[in-house]
């Protein structure tokens, strides 16, 4: 056999080897001795839908032998406080998957959705807003990051009454928080290698309060050179995610106009139906739905049990990821995609007449 002859036949034998099976998995996750004990999850079903979602996620925990286990707490948005013995759960297990917590609006009542950020300083709220193929949306290429302040601003609940139908409410900005969420948007941008920093405000009018949070991310910019920053006022905001929200990336915004920013842009890359986020602190994470993490549902919804659990599927597995089961994530993320780009199972907000339940077994029947 001649040498050309040789060189054609180990090309041909390369094609078929490298053709009958694509080998898709990437360099191997080394865990440290141990890393594969079952970790505890303090678990919050919430309400209204809350209670469906989240176990749609135990479902799939089950059924994938992810190495995790739950804590159940029976919490209520109604409740005056948080019950006992939940912030210690969290404190031990430094980790909570939570379902919507219903906030009544008016009479005072304060929201357990805040104090929880507050009592575990879970300073930054992030929101991963970006199309899924398969999933009909106004527009293409979103991908878009949102970091919240999520412990002052508006939401520091500092109202009070000053004469008889006048009401006063205190914006509260601190150059310590400004720093950190945007140190943590910096460095979010930087381990997940993304080009560009957005800092979303209102200095032209709050020239003091959003002044000093524009000066904060200013300062952070200059450490992270290779990170694209830019600013843009809220308003404005607005209307460039809904005409071209692919020019965004990572946004970082103070408390309120994060809520306002990040709803916006789930609503334009699909729905807050399947938009993953969680909250963060230096110590302890709570996962939810993304987007309208408040919201818990119609009540047909309720009585129909077709609420979508895709938000909180993907948010789970952004726990995982955060409990380094990178595996597991993947698996799991990579099962929901499939599912919405069949299009055969989907919840009544993405067009479909499938119930929670259908949408769970799709997603295991899907897993690798």
């Amino acid at each position: 056999m001649s040498r050309r002859q040789s060189l054609s036949l180990l090309k041909n034998l390369g094609r078929f080897a490298t053709g009958s099976k694509t080998q898709t998995r990437s360099v191997t996750y080394m865990p440290r001795p141990g890393d594969g004990k079952p970790r505890p999850v303090t678990l919050i079903p919430g309400d209204g839908v809350g209670p469906l979602v989240t176990n749609a996620v135990e479902q799939v925990m089950e059924a994938m032998h992810a190495p995790v286990y739950f804590e159940p707490f029976d919490v209520h948005g109604d409740m005056k406080s948080l019950p006992e013995g939940l912030l210690e759960s969290i404190k031990k297990n430094k980790v909570c998957l939570k379902g919507g917590l219903k906030t009544p609006v008016g009479g005072g009542v304060s929201s357990l959705n805040v104090n929880l950020r507050k009592e575990l300083d879970l300073f930054a709220s992030l929101v991963n807003c970006f199309n899924l193929p398969g999933l009909a949306s106004r527009h293409e290429n979103v991908d878009i990051v949102v970091i919240r302040e999520n412990t002052e601003g508006e939401y520091a609940g500092l109202e009070h009454e000053v004469v008889p139908g006048v009401v006063e409410s205190l914006k509260v900005i601190t150059k310590f928080c400004s720093e950190r969420i945007a140190k943590y948007a910096f460095e979010y941008a930087y381990l997940n290698n993304r080009k560009k920093v957005t800092a979303v405000h209102k200095a032209n009018i709050m020239k003091l309060a959003d002044g000093l949070f524009l000066e904060s991310c200013q300062e952070v910019a200059k450490k992270y050179p290779s990170i694209a920053y830019n600013e843009i006022i809220v308003d404005n905001c607005c209307m460039q995610l809904v005409a071209r929200p692919e020019q965004f990336d990572v946004m970082v915004t103070p408390n309120l106009y994060g809520n306002l920013v990040a709803n916006t842009a789930a609503g334009i890359a699909g729905g807050t139906g399947v938009m993953p986020g969680g909250n963060v602190g230096a110590e302890y994470a709570v996962f939810e739905q993304g987007a309208s993490a408040g919201n818990v549902g119609k009540d047909t919804t309720e009585e129909q049990k077709n609420a979508n659990p895709v938000a909180l599927l993907l948010s789970s597995a952004m726990m995982l990821r955060h409990l380094q089961f990178p595996s597991f994530a993947d698996r799991l993320e990579t099962a929901v995609k499939r599912v919405i780009a069949e299009g055969k199972c989907r919840t009544e907000d993405l067009g479909g007449k499938s119930t929670t339940q259908e949408v769970v077994d799709a997603v295991i029947s899907n897993l690798d």
